[in-house]
């Protein structure tokens, strides 16, 4: 979790999958597991970097529709970067069940939208 949280916004929807199945795991949760570390090993050169003059700060979201078979709900994805590198990342199950691919959508820009007000 400290990689995801604190250096790695790469593995953060991949995390939170198998963290909703952390007291029950099955076999395909571990071996989800193993795909990341194997994951975070071949790529543990990979650094954030931070250019440029002007501070530029860049928000970008995203969602899936109804992934989680077993609660309908969707996922949502955003990623603020400053300067081309990532500062906030987050993934997170939706609260509500979207009954749209597009109220997805708008349910995670309205998330990012509120990270937005607190990052500016």
């Amino acid at each position: 979790m400290y990689a995801m949280l604190c250096t790695r916004p790469g593995i953060c929807y991949a995390v939170g999958i198998v963290n909703r199945y952390q007291s029950n795991p099955g076999l395909d949760h571990w071996t989800t597991v193993k795909i990341i570390l194997k994951y975070l090993r071949r790529t543990r050169d990979y650094m954030l970097v931070y250019g440029g003059k002007d501070l530029i700060l860049t928000g970008y979201t995203d969602s899936d529709f109804q992934i989680d078979k077993d609660s309908r709900k969707s996922t949502s994805g955003s990623v603020f970067t400053l300067n081309g590198g990532a500062v906030v990342w987050r993934s997170i199950k939706q609260g509500c069940i979207a009954d749209s691919t597009m109220e997805a959508e708008y349910v995670a820009a309205c998330e990012a939208e509120k990270e937005a007000v607190w990052l500016n």
